[in-house]
């Protein structure tokens, strides 16, 4: 019998689905894609119980944990509920002290409590919320990675980002990040593989570079 194949479990970034990875290749004789995607939180509910929600769609033991964005910090709260093989952040923030100034200040005004979410259906706010991209670039593009648009769930999205209070990380913890994301700015992250002239939408347009360096990074 062969080796055992390692299941890998991507998670993408807040209202996208798992489509931000289709561009996305292992080798399927050494690994074993899985692709979780969002679904509306109850009422109500904390971020570390959408966490162990989230972990009943793990089927694998000790899996790889690969998230994006606000689900690179989900992946890390799912790592804290079951064994892991490694845990793999994209575009993300690994700890409060990374979040940028303007959502700090958002943390202690609730000026993000202010935001139009309702126009959930104004699929340029929605794109500009999800993918942190200027109004009308490449629109059609990101908006077949737009998944859920239910106004709950956006509100509950940004409160959990604005209000994770994470303080430390696993030391085993990977860390992807661009230099050039304007959602997360690179000059509040620290212990990273910076990927040049990346963007926090990355995963969608540098797929090349992740196809020939994630193997390694998950080997390692």
């Amino acid at each position: 019998m062969g080796a055992t194949k390692i299941p890998v479990y991507f998670m993408p970034g807040m209202a996208a689905s798992s489509g931000i990875f289709k561009n996305i290749e292992l080798d399927k004789e050494r690994f074993e894609m899985h692709l979780l995607e969002w679904f509306v939180p109850e009422y109500g509910i904390t971020f570390e119980a959408y966490a162990n929600q989230m972990c009943m769609q793990i089927k694998h033991e000790r899996p790889v944990l690969i998230g994006v964005s606000l689900g690179g910090m989900l992946v890390q709260e799912m790592a804290k509920l079951i064994e892991t093989k490694k845990v793999i952040i994209i575009s993300s923030v690994k700890q409060k002290s990374e979040l940028p100034k303007r959502l700090i200040f958002a943390k202690y005004t609730k000026i993000h409590k202010l935001l139009p979410t309702g126009l959930v259906n104004n699929v340029e706010l929605l794109v500009k919320y999800a993918f942190g991209v200027p109004i009308k670039n490449r629109l059609k593009l990101y908006e077949q990675y737009l998944a859920v648009r239910d106004k709950y769930y956006i509100d509950w999205c940004i409160d959990k980002i604005v209000h994770w209070n994470q303080s430390s990380y696993d030391p085993n913890l990977i860390h992807i990040h661009g230099d050039n994301d304007v959602v997360f700015p690179i000059q509040y992250i620290k212990d990273c593989h910076i990927v040049p002239k990346g963007t926090h939408t990355m995963i969608i347009h540098r797929y090349k570079w992740f196809n020939e360096r994630l193997p390694t990074i998950i080997l390692e």
